[in-house]
Order: C-alpha cells, then structure tokens, then sequence
C-alpha cells in the first residue's frame, strides 16, 4: 500500500490499514524508525497520565473574566511578535 506525503508532512493512512487498526479520527500512532530505516506503527490506548496537569486544581481561585481577556491578549500579541520576526520589510 502506498501514501503520499503532503507538503505540510501529512499523509493519509490507507482505508484498509485505518479498518484493521480500528483506527478513528484523533487516534494516536507510535511510530519507530529501524535501523534498516523500516517504520513501524502501533496504535497507544489512550492513557490518563498523557492529560495529567491539564487540569487545574478544585481548590484554586476561578480566573476573571478580565484576566482571561488579558492572557488571550497576551498570547495574541506574542503569536502576532513571532509570526512578524521572520518577515522580510515589504520593499518598494
């Protein structure tokens, strides 16, 4: 069986690997490089520990609603800093 390999590094496994894996959407793959260069895949049971610390304590304050409006701010402004630092200036 064969796949492409997209330009963002993305492919598409086969329908007939997907049915017999049992392979749905947002299924986790582990995969191993040989030394021959072979790959392998296994599909991982999800597993609680992968989400541990995800959660914030039952005990801890809740945000307000002006700090959310602030990180989101905060996160903007950095996305947009980082995005812009590997820009060329528009020459005329």
């Amino acid at each position: 069986m064969f796949a492409t390999l997209t330009i963002k590094g993305q492919l598409t496994l086969p329908k007939e690997i997907r049915d017999r894996l049992n392979l749905d959407a947002g299924a986790i793959l582990d995969f191993q490089v040989q030394a021959d260069n072979t790959i392998t895949a296994r599909h991982v049971q999800p597993d609680a520990r992968r989400i541990r610390g995800s959660l914030k304590s039952p005990h801890a304050a809740p945000l307000t609603v002006e700090q959310m409006d602030e990180a989101v701010s905060k996160h903007l402004r950095e996305q947009h800093a980082s995005s812009q630092a590997g820009r060329k200036p528009a020459g005329r």
